[in-house]
C-alpha cells in the first residue's frame, strides 16, 4: 500500500470527514469557487441591464444562455466523464471558467464587451460549468468512499453552497457598487484559479477509468442511464420534483431582480443584502440536516423542506407596505425557500447515491443535472419573456401560484413515505465474490453529491 493510500484510508477509519486532507482541500477550493459562482449570478445580469439597458426578454435570454448548455451537453458530458479521469476534467473547466470570465472586465476596459459579445461569453461559461458539474459529482466519492459518510459529504457541501448563497450576493452587491458590475467579475476569476489550485494540491491517486467504457457506444449508454433514472420511481420522483423546484427558483429570482432594479428601483447593495441575509436560510437547513434527519421520518423532513421551497415565492407577492416591511418580507420569502433548499438537497443527494449501482452514476448524475439545470434554464427565459408580457409583478404572481401548485405532487411522491436511507444499490457488474461492492466503492466510482 502507497503512503497516499495509507492517509486515505486513515481518512476514511477516522469516521470523519475532518480528518480527510483531500476532501477538505477539494472542499475548500470548491467552497470559494461557489462563492465567486454567486458574484458572477448577479454580476452579469447587471452588466447587461445598467451597462447596455438589456430590455426584460433580454437579461432572460442571458440567464437561459447561462444553463442552456445544461439541457443538449450534460448527458453527453456524462457519458464521456465515465471514460475519463475526473480531476484532470475539472483542471480544465475551470481554467476554461478562469479565462472567459476575466474576459468581460478586459473587454469592458478595452471598449469592446457588447451584448452579443456578453451572451457568447455566459453561454460559453456555462458549456463549462456543464463539464466541471458532471465530473466533481463524480470525483468525490474517490475521497470519500465510506457510504456512512455520504450525508455529511452531502452537508459539508451543502453548508458550502449555501454559505455561498449567504455571503457571494452581499459581496457581489458591494463589488458592484464600488467597481461597476463588469469589474466585479475579476473576484469570481480569482475563485476559480484558487479552485484549481486546490485540486493540484490533492495527494489521492484517483483510478484508471474502466478500459472497457472507451469502446461502449455512447446512444446506448445515454439511453442506459436515462432509463435508470425513469424506472426508479425514487429518482424519477426526486428528478421531477427537482426540475419543477429548480424552474421556480429561477423563475423567481430572475424576475425579483427586474422587479426590483426597474419597478422599485432598489441599488445593487440593497438586492446584495436582500439575497446574501435571506441565504441564511440555506446554510441553516445545511448545517441542521443531519441532525433533523435522524430524529424524524426522511420522507416527512423531504415534504416539509420542499413545500417551504416551493411556497416560498407566495411571500413576495403577499408583500405591501411601507419600503422596510416589502423589504423584510422579500428577505423572509427567500430566506423560506432557502431554508427548505438546505435541508431537501442532503436528502436528494444521499437518495441518488443509494439508489444507483458506481457503473451507472456519472449517467445518473448527468440525467439530473440536464433536468434541474435545464428546468432552470427554462425558468430564466420563461421570466424575461413574462416580464415582458405581463411586467414584473404580474409575472411574480403567475410563478408563486405555479410554484405551489407542484405542492399536490409532492404529496403523492414515493419519496416521503420514506422512513429512511435504503441501503446502497450495489453494482452486478464489478460485485466481488464476497458481496462488499454494495457498501464500498470501487476503482471506477461514479457515485455523485
Amino acid at each position: 500500500m502507497t503512503a497516499t493510500q495509507q492517509r486515505a484510508e486513515a481518512g476514511e477509519s477516522s469516521g470523519s470527514l475532518w480528518h480527510n486532507r483531500d476532501f477538505l482541500v477539494f472542499w475548500i477550493g470548491e467552497t470559494l469557487s461557489l462563492l465567486g459562482t454567486q458574484v458572477t449570478n448577479l454580476a452579469l445580469p447587471l452588466t447587461a441591464i445598467v451597462a447596455f439597458d438589456a430590455t426584460d426578454e433580454q437579461v432572460g435570454v442571458l440567464r437561459f444562455l447561462q444553463l442552456a448548455p445544461y439541457l443538449g451537453l450534460a448527458l453527453v458530458f456524462g457519458v464521456w466523464v465515465d471514460r475519463s479521469r475526473r480531476r484532470r476534467v475539472m483542471l480544465g473547466a475551470n481554467l476554461s471558467r478562469m479565462v472567459l470570465i476575466a474576459l468581460v472586465p478586459l473587454l469592458y476596459w478595452l471598449h469592446a464587451l457588447d451584448m452579443v459579445t456578453l451572451l457568447v461569453i455566459a453561454c460559453a461559461v456555462g458549456i463549462a460549468s456543464v463539464l466541471f458539474d458532471v465530473s466533481w459529482m463524480s470525483y468525490v466519492p474517490t475521497l470519500v468512499r465510506d457510504p456512512r459518510n455520504y450525508v455529511e459529504a452531502g452537508a459539508k457541501m451543502g453548508v458550502s453552497s449555501s454559505a455561498a448563497d449567504v455571503a457571494g450576493p452581499g459581496l457581489a452587491g458591494l463589488l458592484v457598487g464600488a467597481l461597476t458590475a463588469p469589474v466585479a467579475l475579476v473576484a469570481n476569476a480569482f475563485s476559480y484559479l484558487v479552485s484549481v489550485i486546490s485540486l493540484l494540491l490533492i495527494r489521492t491517486v484517483e483510478p484508471r477509468p474502466d478500459p472497457t467504457a472507451a469502446k461502449r457506444r455512447m446512444l446506448p449508454e445515454l439511453r442506459d442511464g436515462l432509463g435508470w433514472v425513469l424506472r426508479n420511481p425514487i429518482l424519477r420522483a426526486l428528478a421531477l420534483v427537482g426540475f419543477c423546484c429548480n424552474f421556480s427558483m429561477i423563475t423567481v429570482w430572475t424576475m425579483f431582480l427586474l422587479y426590483g432594479t426597474r419597478d422599485l428601483h432598489l441599488g445593487s447593495a440593497t438586492l446584495g443584502t436582500v439575497f446574501a441575509t435571506a441565504s441564511v436560510g440555506g446554510l441553516i437547513g445545511a448545517a441542521v440536516s443531519r441532525k433533523v434527519i435522524r430524529r424524524f421520518r426522511l420522507g416527512t423532513v423531504y415534504l416539509v423542506a420542499q413545500s417551504a421551497l416551493l411556497l416560498g415565492p407566495v411571500l413576495i407577492v403577499l408583500a405591501s407596505g411601507p419600503r422596510p416591511v416589502m423589504v423584510g418580507m422579500f428577505i423572509l420569502s427567500f430566506f423560506t425557500t432557502y431554508l427548505g433548499l438546505g435541508v431537501a438537497n442532503v436528502i436528494v443527494v444521499s437518495l441518488r447515491q443509494t439508489s444507483t449501482p458506481p457503473s451507472m452514476m456519472g449517467r445518473m448524475t448527468a440525467v439530473f443535472r440536464t433536468l434541474l439545470f435545464g428546468g432552470g434554464a427554462l425558468g430564466g427565459l420563461s421570466a424575461g419573456l413574462l416580464s415582458g408580457a405581463l411586467g414584473p409583478e404580474g409575472a411574480l404572481t403567475v410563478a408563486a401560484i405555479g410554484s405551489a401548485a407542484v405542492v399536490i405532487g409532492l404529496v403523492v411522491s414515493p419519496v416521503t413515505r420514506l422512513r429512511g436511507l435504503p441501503p446502497a444499490t450495489p453494482d452486478p457488474v464489478r460485485e466481488p465474490a464476497h458481496g462488499r461492492a454494495g457498501r464500498h466503492w470501487g476503482p471506477d466510482s461514479d457515485k455523485a453529491l
